[in-house]
Order: structure tokens, then sequence, then C-alpha cells
């Protein structure tokens, strides 16, 4: 009987598959004028270095469209090391993204900025505000560009 039961729900069950109509799936095509559009302003990807007096600071940056994401690394003389991604933007020469990081095992979030001068990268110092786990300017507008540890340029395939 159990035997019976079981043959008889597998062929019930066959059978309502059968009966279901297929359904095709048409495929999108993009137009050819938006694929070239977004092919118009390839990616660049740029490596800045700073590597004096024991300490060491490294960007490597992609760049498309002025939209800039990478990662960074610090590795201060006699301070914990921080390596994380950014995220951020160009204008007016000037690199402003939001540093993600791990530091003693918590995330944290910290704003960076850079002047872009003569192949360098300078760092922006100026007052800044905590919320939280993130430290943000508190005015981008005046911030000191005088850091000792410009980061020069350099072959990515170092």
């Amino acid at each position: 009987m159990k035997k019976f039961l079981i043959l008889t729900l597998a062929v019930v069950t066959f059978a309502s598959c059968k009966n279901e109509e297929s359904q095709s799936i048409e495929p999108t095509e993009i137009p050819l004028k938006e694929t070239a559009k977004e092919n118009t302003h390839p990616s660049s990807t740029e490596c800045y270095e700073y590597n004096a007096d024991g300490s060491k600071v490294q960007l490597k940056m992609t760049n498309k469209d002025n939209e800039v994401s990478g990662v960074l690394t610090y590795e201060l003389k006699e301070k914990d090391s921080n390596k994380g991604t950014i995220k951020g933007e160009i204008k007016d020469n000037k690199l402003i993204a939001v540093y993600t990081f791990q530091s003693e095992g918590t995330e944290s979030t910290r704003e960076v900025a850079f002047l872009m001068k003569d192949n360098q990268l300078i760092e922006g110092y100026g007052e800044v505000v905590t919320e939280g786990n993130s430290v943000k300017f508190k005015d981008i507008s005046s911030l000191d560009y005088s850091s000792n540890m410009p980061l020069s340029k350099v072959d990515c395939q170092k």
C-alpha cells in the first residue's frame, strides 16, 4: 500500500509539472550609444608614496571622472599602522575622501584631504569634529596643506 501511495504521488507531481507553461526571458539590449558613452572616460590608477625617517604612507587610487577609490596605508614611526580604503572626489586639485580603516579591532572612518601639486599629494590638516567612530573636518576650506610628508607619484608596479 505504501509503495502504491508513493508511486501515485510521484505520477501526480510529474503530471502537474508538465502542465505548467514554460516562460522565456527575453534578453534586453543596451543601445550602442549608451555603451560607448560609458567608456568615454576610462579610469586611471595612480600610486603615491612617502617613505622617510621610519615612516611610510602609501596610496593606490583609481580615478574615474574625478570619483576616486583606493587603498591608503599609514605606517608612522612609533605609532600603530592603519590600512583601509578611501572613497571620495577630486575638486579644484584637492582630493577629499572618507578613509575607512581598522584600528585596534574597531572600524573607524575619518575624512582625509590631499592637495594635488607637481606629481605630489600634500595632506591637509585642520580642526576636526568627532561623531561616534567618525572624524570629519570642521571646515574643509580652512585646511593647512603644509605637511612635511608629501606623497610622491610612484610606479604602481613597484
